[in-house]
């Protein structure tokens, strides 16, 4: 696992569903495959709506030039993101999108799962309101060992909740890689 986690914000509201991460028409990709796993990153966030991007003068678009990575690394939402269906493709899509870290003030439970068990992305919970004090674009430093948030563009640090007993499924890579390294698995 990163030690830090460094690049762009993308900012969003609260209560971003799995559907808005990755709308069902582009479920038919099978993310096992890697020509249509990069296609979960083409239509990430392609379904959320400007009121939700938490932008009062906006929306600014999370692809450019209908590319397959996202020029953001680091997504920082409000309350209850990845709500909705148990859709264990939002973390999938995230990943393959190129983002590494999703900063929320708290996650839908089987969102969060899913990306700590896919060692997809990192989810941190952020202790104060973080998406209306960051703006998109602003540069972003995470420092996983130290829990902090530091806006590089503005000199703003900010702490997070630790990751806590996820910390080590994370740094292995999700579960199955972290259950074969404590000998619960042996293949």
């Amino acid at each position: 696992m990163q030690k830090l986690i460094s690049g762009k914000a993308y900012v969003l509201g609260d209560n971003i569903d799995t559907d808005q991460i990755i709308p069902a028409q582009y479920l038919t990709f099978n993310p096992a495959i890697p020509e249509e796993y990069k296609m979960f990153g083409k239509y990430t966030l392609s379904s959320v709506p400007p009121a939700q991007a938490g932008l009062p003068k906006g929306h600014i678009p999370f692809h450019t030039n209908d590319e397959f990575v996202s020029d953001y690394k680091i997504i920082l939402a409000g309350k209850n993101f990845g709500c909705g269906s148990s859709r264990e493709h939002a973390p999938i899509a995230l990943d393959a999108a190129g983002i590494e870290a999703v900063v929320a003030e708290f996650y839908a439970r089987i969102f969060f799962r899913n990306a700590v068990n896919g060692g997809y992305l990192i989810p941190f919970e952020s202790i104060d309101r973080l998406c209306e004090r960051v703006c998109t674009g602003d540069e972003l430093q995470i420092d996983v060992v130290k829990s902090t948030l530091t806006n590089k563009s503005t000199g703003e640090v900010w702490k997070l909740k630790p990751l806590g007993e996820v910390a080590p499924i994370i740094e292995a890579g999700g579960v199955f890689n972290y259950a074969r390294q404590v000998g619960m698995l042996k293949i």
